[in-house]
């Protein structure tokens, strides 16, 4: 038997920071609206409506930091987790995460 859809939450490694900011996200020539919920120097969690494939690349503008791309790796009731392609910079982290609350 396989495992729990819980478990994909529990391999996280570094604790998430709750915010409530609202961005665009894009996919090839799409754009949709989301709202990133909470976020990590290597990943977020955010609200939106577009159905998007575990696997697709998503690109949002963060503040401060600019553009970043995300491997979606989970879905599920209009929620999305994503793994960051690359940190978001130590040094900026808390900046971004003050612009985003």
């Amino acid at each position: 038997m396989g495992r729990p859809a819980i478990a994909i939450f529990e391999e996280r490694a570094e604790t998430r920071d709750e915010t409530m900011f609202r961005a665009r996200g894009r996919t090839g020539d799409s754009s949709f609206p989301m709202t990133i919920v909470n976020v990590s120097p290597h990943g977020f969690m955010a609200r939106c409506e577009t159905g998007l494939p575990v696997g697709s690349l998503v690109s949002v503008t963060l503040p401060v930091v600019g553009d970043f791309t995300g491997e979606v790796r989970w879905t599920l009731g209009g929620r999305i987790g994503c793994r960051l392609t690359r940190e978001i910079p130590p040094a900026l982290y808390q900046f971004a995460l003050a612009a985003m609350r």
